[in-house]
């Protein structure tokens, strides 16, 4: 009997500790690298996320990237911005603005061209 009364007890212990370990990271507050993508807008999740870490006329330096570095990227005449789903100018872009990017990337060189820039959109963090 008492045999039986400490295989149920440890049988639990166990079921608890893997129930617990098996639960997902909370999100720290300002880290907008990572969380659960399903919050963010569907036509966002397939773009390049990212804060302005530099930018000037010919491209910017995103930082904080779901890859964990800096990604450079060019403009090209025919980049396209967008503020609040309004169009926009690179000139209303400044350091720290948190934006969607998507990215076209030249076979050849390897360069990556920002097709569109979307900004004003935050991400939630919990």
């Amino acid at each position: 009997m008492n045999l039986r009364k400490i295989g149920i007890s440890v049988t639990l212990c166990l079921v608890i500790a893997l129930a617990a370990t098996a639960q997902e990271k909370t999100v720290k507050v300002g880290t907008a690298r990572y969380g659960d993508p399903s919050s963010i807008a569907r036509k966002y999740q397939d773009l390049l996320y990212g804060v302005i870490k530099t930018i000037d006329a010919h491209g910017m330096v995103l930082e904080k990237t779901k890859a964990g570095i800096d990604q450079t990227l060019k403009f090209q005449p025919k980049t396209k911005f967008f503020h609040d789903t309004k169009p926009s100018l690179r000139e209303d872009l400044k350091v720290g603005d948190q934006v969607y990017v998507d990215v076209h990337e030249d076979k050849k060189t390897g360069d990556l061209y920002a097709k569109r820039v979307i900004s004003g959109i935050t991400v939630p963090v919990e």
